[in-house]
């Protein structure tokens, strides 16, 4: 997919972060754009600023964790537009929680979110993609799905899936040309609400410790605007990458996971250690 002029794209997670910097910049590029979240305010702001540039734009609430509403609106984008090219399945949530101390209730509800959700939207949309011959999958992992992260569990256990689901899923698609790509992205720091908006545990804070630190501390951290990372996602697109790493924390990311495992995982244990010694001192 050369170009985005004329092709109708669907986006979960669309009111904020990534999912909105890619509706701008579709349709900037003249692609029309299928909106989706249960944030109906924020939504309604991305369609707001979407509007106005000589494309379609419409917009459904619906919960990636219901296969039946995400099959529903995949069958009412291709109505309503006539046809489907590309699927950003790009909603998130986060949560930070050790493997002793994570509930069940927690393990369910990212998992539904964060995996199922892609599975959702992936097998919702493929054959309306199939369909217009010119089609591409993109799905959002994250850097925790290159590398295991201490409290990280759950969350590496979903972007890990979505990772293997969406390598496998391009395989099948190189063996059965259809006219039909993936690819898989990793983004790194990216400056969005997904770490404020996150569910903390217990399990992962000290005595004194303030809940809302860990979500300073990756705003701080986050060095890629939405807006840069949904360029860099068009341009992997168009260049039908396999993969995607997104930001310069995700190339060492990347770099890291290639160390072997005795190496990489005894210096994440050391950096934790430290930081926990930090926080017990402060």
């Amino acid at each position: 997919m050369q170009n985005f002029d004329g092709k109708v794209a669907a986006i979960t997670g669309a009111a904020s972060g990534i999912g909105q910097a890619l509706a701008e910049a579709l349709t900037d590029r003249g692609a029309h754009v299928a909106l989706s979240d249960v944030d109906a305010d924020g939504l309604a702001e991305t369609v707001r600023r979407c509007e106005g540039r000589g494309t379609k734009v419409t917009s459904r609430i619906v919960d990636v964790a219901d296969r039946e509403a995400m099959t529903s609106w995949a069958d009412e984008v291709a109505a309503e537009h006539g046809t489907v090219n590309l699927i950003f399945n790009n909603a998130g949530v986060a949560l930070s929680a050790t493997v002793d101390g994570v509930s069940y209730d927690d393990l369910h509800w990212l998992m539904d979110i964060n995996f199922w959700g892609v599975v959702h939207g992936t097998k919702a949309f493929l054959p309306h993609l199939k369909a217009s011959g010119e089609g591409h999958v993109v799905n959002v992992s994250s850097v925790f799905g290159l590398m295991g992260i201490p409290t990280q569990a759950a969350y590496n256990a979903a972007k890990f899936g979505v990772r293997g689901f969406t390598d496998a899923l391009r395989i099948e698609l190189d063996i059965n040309p259809c006219g039909v790509s993936a690819t898989t992205v990793h983004p790194g720091g990216i400056k969005t609400n997904i770490a404020r908006n996150g569910r903390i545990d217990p399990s992962v804070l000290t005595v004194g410790d303030d809940p809302h630190q860990g979500a300073e501390e990756f705003d701080q951290m986050a060095r890629t605007t939405p807006e840069k990372a949904a360029e860099q996602i068009l341009r992997a697109v168009q260049r039908n990458r396999r993969r995607a790493l997104i930001g310069p924390d995700a190339v060492l990311f990347d770099l890291v996971s290639r160390l072997p495992a005795a190496v990489s995982q005894r210096l994440l244990a050391a950096g934790a250690r430290r930081r926990r010694r930090q926080l017990e001192g402060s």
